[in-house]
């Protein structure tokens, strides 16, 4: 596995591999990411899995930044309770720079994977892979009502803004709704992965298709980006309509968007 990756990444997954192996607490360690997923390349994360024995997962977690700093040239951490994830430590190494995400899971309470981890070293091979067979690979992705529930709100967000002249937060909404709906539905409706704006240039016309709802600091521009970006949210609608879509839109946003104060 090591021999595919940059010499950066190859090396500092070997020190943790060894890490993991050599402490009894831990049972297997396991990759998710674009190393499951494939498009891995210098500018990656690793994004590792380390399950721990059910009985020392607290033990695990209260020094999960100990274990961190032992691997080496560690420079910052922070938890992942801004994505939900507590059991989540987001390091930085270096220099030079990668950036690896430790999952401390209890082998007991895998939960579930949008794709299927890849085993990088387990110490009960057959026992990891039965416990693997059991739990639910749930892909990401939401439903079209999902989004239709979500979209005008957060839309009449940036158009408030706008309209009150606060154009950061309204081009902060803008920059949201771009990565939460306008990119997992273009990737949706081209039978892609939903994963938001990463490596949406790849993504055949996607470019082209995002660039007319970005806009400059200022009002008629930000106005323009909130009517493209209506029309785009429609297009892709269209292709997977909502059962229950919105009573008065997109009509009522356009008219509140271009009304004078």
């Amino acid at each position: 596995m090591t021999g595919k990756l940059p010499d950066l990444h190859a090396g500092m997954l070997d020190r943790i591999v060894a890490a993991v192996r050599d402490d009894p607490r831990f049972d297997a360690l396991l990759a998710s990411g674009s190393l499951v997923s494939g498009g891995f390349d210098e500018q990656s994360d690793l994004d590792l899995i380390l399950v721990a024995r059910a009985e020392m997962q607290a033990a695990v977690m209260a020094e999960c930044r100990a274990f961190a700093v032992g691997l080496g040239e560690f420079l910052a951490a922070f938890t992942g309770e801004h994505v939900g994830e507590p059991r989540l430590l987001i390091c930085l190494y270096g220099p030079p720079l990668l950036h690896v995400d430790l999952k401390f899971v209890a082998a007991n309470d895998l939960g579930s994977f949008p794709e299927r981890p890849l085993i990088l070293w387990a110490r009960d091979d057959a026992d990891l892979r039965r416990r693997l067979d059991a739990v639910e690979i749930a892909p990401a992705g939401r439903a079209a009502q999902w989004f239709e529930d979500r979209t005008w709100l957060w839309l009449h967000y940036s158009a408030t803004k706008m309209r009150r002249g606060e154009y950061f937060e309204a081009l902060s909404g803008l920059d949201f709704f771009r990565d939460v709906v306008l990119g997992p539905m273009l990737r949706r409706n081209a039978g892609e992965r939903p994963r938001g704006l990463r490596r949406i240039e790849g993504s055949p016309g996607a470019r082209d298709r995002l660039l007319p709802t970005l806009a400059a600091y200022d009002r008629s521009a930000i106005a323009e980006a909130l009517r493209r970006t209506i029309a785009l949210y429609m297009e892709l609608r269209a292709a997977d309509p909502p059962p229950a879509p919105t009573t008065h839109m997109p009509q009522a946003l356009l008219d509140y968007i271009d009304e004078r104060q």
